[in-house]
């Protein structure tokens, strides 16, 4: 399997920032770690080898970039309104830095779906939301997107522009919404077992039926917890089955 490094020093975060390609063909996939996280953890947790046919077979090209979580909504002695712009930078390095570079090692018309476990699948189903014009879908597993879930108490406007929960609702734009309504690619995912949420999975769905987007809510069973092996099962099975 073809594995490369790539890093560069990243305007909109002010820092190097590593990203690791997996892969030759197939549509992108890029992939957002869980909690503070670094752009190798799902390749030290086994997610690449379990990915591995689907890469070999020219299906799907991985992308996997680090986190900054523990730069914002993470740390906790951190200003909030801080964390608030920290996060905001992120989301632009996503979007003015990864996806470019991502179309450079593919092309322009290549798919790109974001994915995510846990707080990776809060910061995917955000991304995806907030730029359908950008990316092509999204498959979140194992999230709550309910961002005030990880704020302390601390509550903005940014706070709300990153919460799906909470302006998916509203979200009546003319130019983002009828291209979510289109949408051919979201998947929400959650197991019922230990630690996991299913009903956070249930609400986002309840808002996108309600909105006309077309989406996939699949929950798994109570042996589906909050961990490596359900995502290890999940994220092949859909990149497997869906694409």
């Amino acid at each position: 399997m073809h594995r490369e490094i790539n890093h560069w020093y990243s305007p909109n975060l002010s820092k190097e920032m590593p990203i690791v390609m997996y892969g030759h063909y197939g549509f992108s996939l890029l992939l957002l770690p869980t909690a503070a996280a670094d752009f190798l953890e799902y390749e030290r947790f086994l997610m690449i080898q379990s990915l591995q046919p689907h890469i070999d077979a020219g299906k799907v090209k991985v992308f996997s970039v680090n986190s900054i979580n523990s730069e914002s909504w993470l740390n906790n002695g951190m200003y909030p309104p801080h964390k608030a712009i920290r996060h905001n930078q992120f989301n632009e390095y996503i979007f003015q830095e990864v996806v470019p570079f991502i179309k450079s090692k593919t092309s322009d018309d290549t798919p790109i779906i974001v994915s995510g476990a846990s707080l990776g699948a809060l910061h995917s189903a955000n991304l995806y939301f907030k730029r359908p014009d950008l990316l092509d879908g999204v498959i979140a597993m194992s999230g709550v997107y309910d961002l005030t879930t990880y704020t302390r108490g601390y509550w903005d406007d940014q706070v709300y522009f990153n919460s799906p929960i909470h302006y998916m609702p509203n979200l009546n734009d003319d130019y983002y919404l009828p291209r979510l309504q289109h949408a051919r690619h979201i998947h929400i995912l959650s197991g019922s077992g230990s630690y996991e949420a299913p009903h956070a999975a249930h609400n986002l769905s309840g808002i996108l039926h309600s909105k006309g987007i077309p989406h996939e809510l699949d929950i798994w069973g109570t042996d589906m917890t909050h961990d490596w092996p359900t995502w290890r099962d999940m994220l092949p099975y859909y990149v497997g089955s869906r694409f």
